[in-house]
Parts: C-alpha cells; structure tokens; sequence
C-alpha cells in the first residue's frame, strides 16, 4: 500500500506531498495540470525509465520519494534523476539498483493504462492467475517432477559418460590398492614411529647414558652410599624419626628406579634393519598424507570413501539398470500428472474468460473477446488474448495498442482475480466512456477496492463520486512559470471539483444538486 509520495522538481512539479489511505482514491485535475506526473512518478519509484528530459527547469534533480506499507513494515523508496548523469535509488536510505525497486515493485503496485510494471503481462503470472481461479493442483506434479530429477541427479552421479567411468575406475583402483596395501590401522601411528625412530636412532648414547646413571645410584654408587651413610647417623635419633623414614623411602625409591634403568637399558638394542624400516614407513605415511589427506585419520577417511565410490562404479551397470527402470516409471508419472494439470487449466480457461468478458461488457467494450490459450505439455503455456472489438485479430495483452483499453481488460481481469499487489493504479480507464458505463467502471473501482487500495485518475465526475477520497492537480501559470499542486479534498471541496468536471461550472447549484445525487448514489452502490 501507498502511504505517502513527495515530488520535487519534476516537470511542471515542484514540490509536492500527498498522504493515501486505503480504498479507493481519484486523481483529478484539468487537462495538463500535472495528473500523469502524479502516475509518473508512482512509476520511478517502481524501476521505471529515469528521462533527464523530465527534471523541472532550474533545478539540477528531481527527486522522488514514496512511502509503502509492505505487509507489517513500511518501506521507504527514493529515486533520484539529474539532469546530467544516472539516476539514483535507494531504499530504505542505502543505494540500491533500478532493478531492486522494479522487484519490490511487482510485490507492491500495479500500474495499468500503459505498459510498464503491470504484473499481468507476464505468461508466468498469467499462468499463476489461472491456477488460482481454477484451483489447481500442482502439488502431483512437482512431486512427480522431483523425484524424476533425484533419479537424474543419482544417474549422472554413477558416471554416465563410459570413457570418463572407466578413467576413474582406473584411478580408484590404483589409490584402493595403495591404501590397502599401506594397511593404516592407527591414526596415532606418526607419534608413535616418531617415537620409536629417536629411540633406534640413538640406541649406544642411550645405554651409555643409562649405565652412567647406574653407576652413580645402584647399591654400590655414591648416591646409594650417600644416602646409607645419612640414614645410619639419624636411625634411633627421636628428633629425627621423619626425616629418617624420609631418608628410608629414598632409598627405596632410588633402587626402584636403578632397577626401572636396568630393565629398559636391556630393551635399548642398536636395530638398524629396523631404523630403517620405521625410516620407509615414514617416509610411506607422508606420501599419503601428501595426496589424500592433512592427517591420518583424514586419509583413513578417504580410504573409505575412495572404497565405496569403487563398488558403486564396478556396480555401474546393475545400478544404472535399476535406475533406468525407475526412470521410465517416474516419466510415465510425470507425464500423467503433467496431462491432469493441462486438463484442469483448459476447463478453467473458459470460465475465466467468459468472467472477464462480462466485465467487460460493464466497461462500455460490448465487442470486446476473451480467450485465456493453454498449450504445452503441462498447459505451461497459459496467455491472456484481447480482442477489443468485433473482427480485430485476438492479441497477448502487451500488444493492446490503446492505454484505455488495456487498463479496463485489467480492471476486468482484476475484478476476476483474488490475488494482485495490494496497490492498483489506473489511468486512461475511462477513455471514450461516459453516462451509465462510467457509472460501472466506478462502480468496479470501487469493488476491487474492498480488497486493494486503488489509485485513478479520471476525467469523469461519475468515476471519481466512487472514490473514498479525492485529490486534485491543479496547475498556476503567471506566464513565467508554470506550478503544478495538489491538494487532498474535503467534503465541501469535493462537491466543487466534481461540479466542474460535471458541468465545467464549479459554482453552480444546479451542478451541486447533481453531484449531491451523484455521491449519494455512488454511495450506495460502493457501499452496499
């Protein structure tokens, strides 16, 4: 929903500022007063084309800013368009692209009359918009499709190219066979190699230095002998009982540990044939590490992986047959839920034709024809045709020529659909219409403004009586420059514009008492 625009410098604008409410609202003015800037500028907010051309003269920019109520946040858009240079925008005050608000604008609005940002002009919301009415479901048929594109997917996983499947059998052969061959078991089996090959790789230092460390603390060394001698001088000495089993425990220590140097002394043996085994093993493990993997584990990982990728290709064909049978089962399902969906459209397509044609006859096109053309496998290919008046040619809606009559088949389209942005813009819906069919395309506003706010702008008195509220463009010229403003009506106000639009006399009472019944009637209608 549109909750406020600001414009300045555009065109015969220079600075305006207009809060919406919801409903409908009718835009009105004299001929040339500015209303199609009002619509203009609705449109660069939306992504449209920037035309320096259109920058008011004397300023270097015009700026357009628009307030939206999207769902439960609001949304703030600016455009910007120099008069030298590439426009700019933003939203919510950071830069964004034209692009950006053209996506935010399909959400939000909908302009119709000519043929920029109408969501309905595409063949996919076309197509949505048939589904809708017609209650289609998809459901069958996304289902179908997926589970035919999960047999694809695991299909080209198996390898379908036979050279390619062969070349990696190949390679997944000779790195299984390498792995298996290496037999790691361990993924700690770096440290402990690593450990082992500082023990043999200095086995004579080892037992050298053990034996001169025995030398000073078995029973017979000077360390051992150190300590007796202290004991004997403290045992049976009372003040000394704790430091004397202290001197006791260490002695008992100390043999304990000559005799844990002794034991590993004998296992310390110079083994070169064994260094250079760990050596190779090393040497082995890195090169693995190199190719598969940081670490052990994670080449142990690999190992696995490269294992199962192996049985999956050398059971390619088994595989491949399974799946292909599977396949033929998932297209025949498919197609079949692909056919359900194209009838469901087709007998929908005629009904909501014949809707929008009745609308149409409401909106003073008593000729025009409808045919909503399904095709493709699926009925994917859905178009809205229009033909406008007897023995013209049907046409895809962006190829209706007049802006009159594109925006009343929308007004009649919309009338029909539920679902639409929640902002409609109208303009040049009332081309070539007046008496009781203006009366209906007010009347049809107004409808499709209990569910939407709707914006028109409007020539006739008998379009705008619908309106919730009116705004007026007016324009001062003193012959220097000209100024476009626009102001939000009162009631009092109101009875006057829509005096001049009926009668070109906005003070005279005769036109008053016939806007009088023109609202009163205009009420009831919109309101029943």
């Amino acid at each position: 929903m549109l909750l406020e625009l600001r414009v300045t410098g555009l065109g015969v604008i220079d600075e305006i500022a207009v809060v919406f409410g919801p409903g409908l609202t009718a835009v009105t003015g004299e001929t040339g007063a500015g209303k199609t800037l009002v619509v203009g500028a609705i449109e660069l907010l939306l992504g449209g084309r920037a035309d320096p051309s259109i920058v008011r003269p004397g300023v270097d920019e015009a700026v357009i800013e628009g307030r939206f109520l999207d769902g439960d946040d609001e949304v703030l858009v600016r455009r910007v368009v120099p008069r030298h240079g590439r426009s700019r925008a933003y939203l919510d005050g950071s830069l964004a692209t034209a692009t950006a608000l053209a996506d935010l604008g399909s959400r939000l609005v909908d302009l119709h009359g000519q043929h920029a940002h109408q969501s309905l002009l595409a063949g996919s919301s076309q197509r949505a918009a048939l589904d809708r009415f017609g209650g289609v479901d998809l459901g069958p048929l996304q289902d179908a499709a997926a589970a035919l594109a999960a047999i694809d997917e695991e299909l080209a996983g198996l390898g379908g190219d036979e050279r390619a499947r062969a070349r990696e059998i190949d390679l997944l052969r000779y790195q299984v066979a390498e792995l298996d061959a290496a037999a790691i078991e361990d993924p700690s089996e770096d440290d402990r190699l690593v450990a082992e090959a500082a023990l043999l790789g200095d086995a004579e230092a080892h037992r050298e230095a053990a034996g001169a460390a025995l030398e000073l603390i078995d029973g017979d060394g000077p360390a051992s002998e150190a300590l007796g001698a202290a004991l004997g001088h403290l045992s049976d000495r009372t003040p000394f009982s704790d430091q004397a089993d202290r001197l006791a425990a260490l002695a008992a220590e100390l043999a304990d540990v000559a005799g844990g140097l002794r034991s590993v002394a004998e296992t310390v043996d110079e083994d070169p044939v064994r260094l250079e085994a760990v050596g190779e093993r090393r040497r082995l493990l890195a090169e693995l590490r190199r190719k598969y993997g940081t670490d052990l584990e994670a080449v142990m990982d690999y190992h696995g992986e490269a294992a199962r990728r192996l049985v999956g290709l050398l059971d390619h064909d088994a595989r491949a047959a399974v799946l292909d049978a599977e396949r033929v089962a998932a297209e025949v399902a498919r197609v079949a839920a692909a056919g359900v969906v194209r009838d469901a459209r087709r007998r929908a397509a005629p009904d909501l034709a014949a809707r929008i044609e009745a609308h149409l006859r409401e909106l003073a096109m008593p000729t025009a024809s409808v045919d909503v053309s399904v095709g493709g496998e699926a009925g994917q290919d859905v178009a809205l045709l229009l033909s406008a008046n007897s023995g013209a040619p049907l046409l895809p809606l962006a190829r209706v020529a007049s802006g009159g009559e594109l925006a009343r088949a929308m007004l009649a389209v919309r009338r029909v659909l539920t679902a639409s942005p929640p902002t409609q813009v109208f303009d040049e819906v009332d081309a070539g219409v007046g008496g009781e069919v203006a009366h209906a395309v007010g009347a049809s506003l107004a409808d499709l403004a209990t569910g939407s706010q709707v914006l028109v702008v409007t020539h006739l008195a008998q379009v705008a009586a619908y309106a919730h509220s009116q705004v007026v463009v007016t324009k001062d010229d003193d012959g220097t420059v000209a100024v476009a403003r626009v102001h939000l009506l009162d009631d009092a106000e109101r009875v006057v514009e829509l005096s001049r639009m009926l009668s070109g006399s906005p003070d005279s009472g005769t036109a008053r008492e016939h806007v009088a019944e023109l609202l009163a009637v205009a009420a009831a209608v919109r309101d029943a």
